[in-house]
This record gives C-alpha cells, sequence and structure tokens, in this order.
C-alpha cells in the first residue's frame, strides 16, 4: 500500500509542472474567453448581457456578412485540405512501403516531410515568388482573384502539411503484420488487390484521425492566411477565415475598432464547432471504425 501511495504521489509531482502549464496557457484563457462572450462592456462598465453577442455575431448586417463569409470559407478551406491532402498522403505512404523504393526509403521519407518543418512564413513567401504573375511560374494573379485566391492558399497548405498524414499512414502499413500479407499472396491476391482489400480495410481509422485532425487545425488557422495577405484578406474577404475574423474583432486591424466582447464570442464559437464534431466523430464514428483495428 505504501509503494502505491508513493507511486501516486509521484506520479502527480511529475505531471504538476505539465498540468500547471497547460491550464495556465490554455484551459483558463479558453473558459476566460468563453465567460467574456457573455458580456458587453461599455463605458468602462461591464455588464452581463447573456446571448446577445451570439445574436448580434450571427444576425447583424454587415457582421453576420463577415462571419458566416468566413465560416463557408472554413469549411471550403478544410474541404481543400481533406480532398487533396489524404490521397495524396495515401499514395506517398503506399509508395514508401512498397518494394520500389525499399533501398532509399528513409531519404524519400525525410524529403517529403520536410516541408512539415518549415516556417509557415517562409513556405507563404516562397509561394508568393512561385507564382507571381511578373517573374513567377504562374502568369493569372492567383491570389487577386476571389475564385482562386483561397484553394490557391489551401494547396500551398497541402504542400507544407501532406507529410503529417503520410506518417500516419507509413505507420499503419507498416504495423500490419507479414502473416496477413503472406495469406494474401498465398491466395493469389496480386499487390494491388492486396492492399485494397487487406491494407486499405486495416488502416481505415487512421483516416478518421487524420481526418478529425485536420478539421481542428484548419478551423484553427490563421497563420499562412495572415502571412500572405494580413488580418484582412483580399481580394473582397474571399480569404478570410474565422482564425482572422477573431483576430481582426478582438485586437482591431485594417480600420476595423477592437471589440474584445465580440471577438471572444468568434472565438467561442471556434471552439463550439470544434467540440460538437470532435464530440460526434468520437462517440460515433470512431466507435465503428474500431471495429476495423487489428
Amino acid at each position: 500500500m505504501k509503494s502505491t501511495g508513493r507511486a501516486y504521489r509521484n506520479l502527480i509531482l511529475f505531471s504538476a509542472p505539465a498540468f500547471v502549464v497547460y491550464a495556465g496557457f490554455l484551459v483558463i484563457p479558453l473558459i476566460a474567453s468563453v465567460v467574456l462572450s457573455f458580456f458587453r462592456s461599455g463605458e468602462g462598465v461591464s455588464t452581463f448581457a447573456g446571448l446577445d453577442n451570439y445574436v448580434y455575431l450571427f444576425t447583424n448586417g454587415s457582421t453576420s456578412e463577415r462571419f458566416w463569409n468566413a465560416l463557408i470559407n472554413n469549411f471550403e478551406f478544410f474541404g481543400v485540405h481533406l480532398l487533396v491532402e489524404l490521397p495524396i498522403g495515401l499514395l506517398m505512404a503506399a509508395l514508401l512501403t512498397s518494394s520500389t523504393l525499399r533501398r532509399s526509403r528513409g531519404v524519400y521519407r525525410t524529403l517529403l516531410f520536410i516541408p512539415a518543418t518549415l516556417s509557415v512564413v517562409i513556405v507563404g513567401f516562397v509561394w508568393r515568388l512561385i507564382i507571381n504573375p511578373l517573374w513567377g511560374i504562374v502568369q493569372f494573379p492567383l491570389l487577386g482573384d476571389e475564385n482562386t485566391a483561397l484553394p490557391t492558399i489551401a494547396l500551398m497548405s497541402v504542400w507544407e502539411y501532406v507529410g503529417i498524414p503520410m506518417i500516419f499512414l507509413y505507420t499503419a502499413l507498416i504495423a500490419i503484420p507479414d502473416d496477413i500479407l503472406e495469406a494474401a499472396k498465398l491466395d493469389g491476391s496480386n499487390a494491388w488487390s492486396t492492399f485494397w482489400r487487406v491494407k486499405f480495410p486495416l488502416i481505415a481509422p487512421q483516416f478518421g484521425l487524420i481526418a478529425i485532425l485536420t478539421y481542428i487545425w484548419t478551423f484553427n488557422g490563421f497563420d499562412i492566411i495572415y502571412a500572405l495577405n494580413g488580418s484582412a484578406p483580399g481580394p473582397d474577404y474571399s480569404t478570410d477565415i474565422l482564425g482572422t475574423l477573431f483576430y481582426r474583432t478582438f485586437f482591431g486591424s485594417s480600420g476595423q475598432v477592437a471589440n474584445p466582447d465580440l471577438g471572444a464570442t468568434v472565438a467561442s464559437v471556434v471552439f463550439f464547432l470544434i467540440l460538437i464534431v470532435t464530440a460526434l466523430y468520437f462517440f460515433v464514428v470512431q466507435r465503428r471504425l474500431k471495429n476495423y483495428e487489428l
């Protein structure tokens, strides 16, 4: 009993610093932001406003227009990542586990993952030079057109972070027992059939995990759009997402007066969007995907 109590004390002692940092930089600011969204400040006095800030954000003229535009753009940003990043990551993971790249697998794995380690500012600057209509490889102003600006930035982000789903799927593929693959070969299955009928169902849970992580990351997105277009993403807010909307609302930028209460409301909406979708994933989707795990 004494050894068990000592083990618990040691566990608390060693985990306490991490818990303090986590609570101080994440939990407490998150709670404070949600609480702030229910208040309204004026003339140095803060009064309880209930859901008034949320109603104002969802229904008031230009404010609601900017919010719904940013929300739609955020879903588009997520959709481009999911539909482009996931298949490319799967293809690269499949190539890395194939016999074709067996000797140089480590080199290619490192090269493909390097973009994920780069600074977002550097990635944005380099890609802006590459697609510049004056001296780049593209003669059309991709960032200057409302129809192409957001997909272009999303594809830049895909290029940078495609190594992450690749690593997830790569580790899942190499974790498949050799006995299963040998049995498939004995049954006369070729490489193509083995991948889609044996390997693919076994790594299916990873797709759900990658999808939810991509959703969380894109709805917290801010950096690459801010690095390319600033806090008032153009043209005509066509690249504005919830992260840039929050920054512009909370801190004030590009001619917009700072409104911390409304900014906290935007942040709280982002939090609830992520919380609801993540909860649905773990309680509905993840339970079914576990049936395919090894």
